[in-house]
């Protein structure tokens, strides 16, 4: 029998989390925070998981970082759990460090009844200072005297740091051969940019996959979503998105339609987290969907695109609601890809938009007859879009960013007091 895309269907991607078979999840208070607060989780499967993981590129990579590389590169069809601990990174903490995401993988593994190279590690936080060990013991204990299966509120909970909400998705994928759900966990508000952030993102199915296929879907929805984000352009030490796949509904995703319809579902998932990140950015007020078009190939308009996404110059534009122009064709102009000035055409629309009826600011690289007001009404939406067209192909790129206030700077300047 030959199968195709009809024979799937992707749900709309949910808030709440259903449980997802075969996996257990807490988050408990550990006492790490200062504040009291859930500060530890938990997702645990009850037998072993292929795995998938994509980490920061940042040279100055966090303890738990190197550890979760190296059991990924060891043991990715046999990987059972995932803990993550919020207010301290363990990152620039030296062999101390390392030992202590390793002591945090034991201490796991000793609970749950397998190997420490079974246990993928996380943290985020203050980085510098090392892990509270006598803490994460603790932690750990009533993580494991927690675990359920619809522990997942609890868990997205527990690892946001400056936050100021949970952020989790999920779908269900019906096939011929029954169904399986991508349920996933982000946190992340600031230090966020290209080729991740201070993100982290763990996603659990119960469909089942070949490492291979689980790090290629992952690898490609991360593309498509995580690294199309921009909050304030730095990238930090710990950025990690792990998945798990335990294949505990009965439903194999091998080739052909069967991933295609897994590949969608799981960049459905991804960007809705990416943007619920963005969205929650650190100070941020707007919420802003670039569209660069007309380049001569995707990497061209990517570079385009997070030259406008960074540029604090257009961020604070967006928060004062004037429609400065100018500032978005300088910041593509300086992206390092070869433009041709008199080709530029921009529009604006409130909304996330693709701008097709949008308010057109800019025609050949000079002003439009447009109305200010008008111009001014868009930029005062919460929610805005603008479309850059360079004029010289058919590629295009799309990321989202949000807008550089007064709360940003306050937010950062007392992050550790």
């Amino acid at each position: 029998m030959t199968l195709t895309m009809a024979d799937y269907a992707i749900s709309t991607v949910e808030t709440i989390i259903a449980p997802v078979r075969g996996f257990t999840v807490a988050g408990v208070p550990a006492g790490i925070r200062k504040s009291g607060r859930r500060d530890m989780a938990l997702i645990a499967s009850a037998v072993p998981c292929a795995a998938a993981g994509v980490f920061t590129t940042n040279q100055v990579k966090a303890a738990p970082v190197l550890l979760d590389q190296t059991h990924l590169a060891a043991n990715p069809a046999g990987m059972r759990a995932i803990v993550v601990n919020s207010g301290v990174a363990n990152a620039c903490t030296g062999a101390q460090g390392l030992a202590d995401a390793a002591a945090s993988a034991a201490l796991v593994a000793a609970a749950l009844g397998c190997r420490a190279e079974d246990v993928f590690v996380l943290s985020t936080g203050v980085i510098g200072v090392p892990l509270p060990m006598e803490r994460i013991a603790a932690g750990i204990s009533a993580l494991a005297g927690n675990l359920a299966p619809d522990g997942w509120a609890a868990a997205a909970d527990a690892i946001l740091t400056t936050d100021t909400v949970p952020k989790t998705a999920s779908v269900r994928v019906q096939t011929p051969d029954g169904d399986y759900t991508i349920a996933a966990i982000a946190k992340g508000a600031g230090m966020i940019a290209p080729n991740m952030a201070t993100m982290l993102a763990v996603i659990a199915t119960d469909a089942a996959l070949s490492p291979a296929a689980l790090q290629a879907a992952l690898s490609a929805a991360s593309r498509l979503s995580f690294n199309r984000i921009v909050v304030d352009g730095d990238m930090s030490t710990n950025d990690t998105v792990l998945a798990l796949a335990n294949g505990a509904s009965g439903v194999t995703v091998t080739d052909g339609d069967g991933l295609a319809a897994f590949q969608a579902a799981l960049t459905a998932v991804c960007t809705e987290l990416a943007k619920d990140i963005v969205m929650d950015g650190e100070g941020a007020t707007r919420f802003i969907t670039l569209h660069v078009s007309g380049a001569p190939d995707e990497e061209a308009a990517r570079q385009v695109a997070m030259a406008i996404a960074t540029s604090p110059l257009v961020k604070t534009a967006f928060y004062g609601g004037d429609a400065n122009w100018g500032r978005i064709l300088a910041a593509a102009g300086r992206a390092g890809v070869l433009l041709d000035a008199g080709r530029l055409a921009l529009w604006i629309a409130p909304g996330e938009s693709d701008c097709a009826d949008g308010l057109q600011l800019v025609a050949d690289g000079s002003p439009t007859a447009y109305s200010e007001d008008a111009a001014a009404a868009i930029m005062a939406a919460p929610e805005v879009s603008a479309r850059l067209d360079l004029g010289l192909g058919a590629a295009s790129c799309t990321v989202w960013t949000c807008d550089l206030s007064h709360d940003y700077v306050s937010i950062n300047g007392h992050y550790r007091t």
